[in-house]
């Protein structure tokens, strides 16, 4: 009896062991189990859910959220899916047959704020900081080139201003040929940075009016909308002679070798939002506990995807045909800290592609009404609004309630650190971390609006 206790003992001390000398991936999944406090237990009311992005690199979240677990960890089950075109991702939503997604940051703005398919979006989570650049064709920048200036190497200064490529412009008009230029989607952060890039050395990039959807009354430059995954090609067939666009789009261009950027949004907006992910009103209020999940797995995402250290993985699984699909050398070019302009002309940019750092995840009112005071300014928004509009409907679309609840619950999970919790009313400080130094100041949106030479004027 006494063998077979200490038999039995010998076994049991064994068996532990082995649990704990198991394999290294599920070691390192308990070490982070360890880490982490107890955890709140949502009631999910919708586990399974479809969510829908386009094929940028600023999509990394909704990939590392699904290849990581964070989804799953939430009691999720999530399928991603690729879109064609923004058009199909902002209908699919209002529709019903995507739950959310990855989405232009204009989108649920514009969708609030009458201009296009109107619908009750809201904004729960920002998926990242800059991410974008201005690509010209080869022959355009061989004729922009001589106006830019040179430091003592011979190599361009940046920021690249318009001023460069305004001799450009002047002498197409004057041949008679229009100056055309892409941008992904009417109400897109591309649409706005490079109309206010123009704008910043008095190019007139077009207005829209109530009766013009094409926002090209009175512009010096044609613009029109080109799905991102097209815009080199697009280039490369002549039918534009530059463009806006998210990567990795603007460094398959010099991949290929068929264009050059000439400037990042980073330049023209220091740490400007960009993407954002989007679900219903509807949604947001059936599912209120869905929404907080699938908030805590994004910002989990964010965190894991601004540690330098896992950037080269995050390359691999965005380089998969289900994700963006682009060769892993063009996803590194920006993903990894740096930014190719000319072919070989490789610079440091560690803050290209932020998708954690500087609260980049929460939905300031300040960053949405930015947007607004855009579509006010170009006439996509006809009339004058008065200045507690732009507050007022803000707050209608941007969602930080929601994201602090996800927040909060990480905090208490010690996934997330509280200093990473912005003590905020929704605003950042007035910036004027422009490209033309002009100070926005997101509670005096008419005044701000005033201040271009180029633009609608409000009272």
């Amino acid at each position: 009896m006494k063998v077979s206790i200490l038999t039995s003992i010998k076994l049991l001390v064994l068996a532990t062991l082995l649990v704990s000398c198991g394999s290294g991936g599920k070691k390192e999944k308990k070490s982070d189990a360890a880490d982490a406090a107890p955890k709140t237990l949502l009631a999910i009311e919708k586990p399974q859910l479809t969510f829908g992005f386009i094929k940028l690199t600023d999509m990394a979240p909704l990939a590392i959220a699904k290849e990581k677990g964070f989804f799953e960890d939430e009691g999720l089950f999530v399928s991603v899916e690729a879109q064609s075109n923004w058009k199909n991702v902002l209908d699919r939503v209002i529709d019903g047959q995507l739950d959310g997604s990855h989405m232009l940051a204009g989108q649920p703005i514009a969708a609030g704020a009458g201009f296009g398919r109107q619908a009750d979006l809201v904004t729960p989570f920002s998926m990242d900081l800059n991410g974008n650049g201005i690509t010209v064709s080869n022959d355009v920048w061989s004729k922009m080139k001589p106006n830019v200036p040179k430091d003592e190497s011979g190599k361009p200064i940046h920021p690249i201003s318009s001023e460069a490529l305004k001799p450009v412009i002047e002498d197409y008009n004057k041949s008679g040929k229009p100056f055309k230029m892409g941008m992904v989607f009417p109400v897109s952060t591309h649409n706005y940075e490079i109309r206010y890039w123009l704008a910043a050395t008095g190019i007139h990039p077009g207005m829209y009016t109530a009766d013009n959807v094409q926002g090209q009354i009175d512009a010096e430059v044609l613009l029109s909308v080109t799905p991102p995954p097209q815009m080199p090609a697009t280039l490369e067939s002549g039918t534009i002679y530059g463009y806006c666009v998210g990567e990795p789009w603007n460094q398959q261009a010099v991949f290929k070798g068929i264009g050059v950027p000439v400037t990042t949004n980073y330049d023209i907006w220091k740490n400007n939002p960009e993407k954002v992910f989007v679900m219903t009103k509807k949604f947001v209020e059936e599912y209120p506990n869905t929404a907080i999940a699938v908030t805590k797995a994004l910002i989990r995402a964010g965190k894991w995807l601004d540690e330098p250290s896992n950037r080269p993985e995050a390359v691999k699984i965005l380089s998969m045909p289900q994700y963006v699909g682009a060769p892993e050398a063009v996803l590194a070019n920006s993903m990894t800290g740096t930014f190719e302009f000319e072919k070989g002309d490789k610079r440091s940019m560690p803050d290209f592609n932020v998708f954690y750092k500087y609260n980049a995840t929460y939905p300031f009112y300040s960053d949405g009404i930015w947007f607004l005071t855009q579509m006010r300014r170009w006439g996509q928004i006809p009339e004058s609004k008065p200045e507690a509009w732009y507050s007022e409907t803000i707050k209608e679309i941007y969602r930080p309630d929601i994201w602090k609840k996800a927040a909060d619950l990480l905090v208490a999970e010690n996934l997330i650190p509280a200093s990473d919790v912005p003590d905020t009313d929704g605003y950042k400080p007035a910036t004027s971390d422009f490209i033309d130094g002009t100070t926005y100041d997101a509670k005096d949106p008419i005044g701000y609006i005033n201040s271009f030479s180029i633009g609608n004027k409000d009272k």
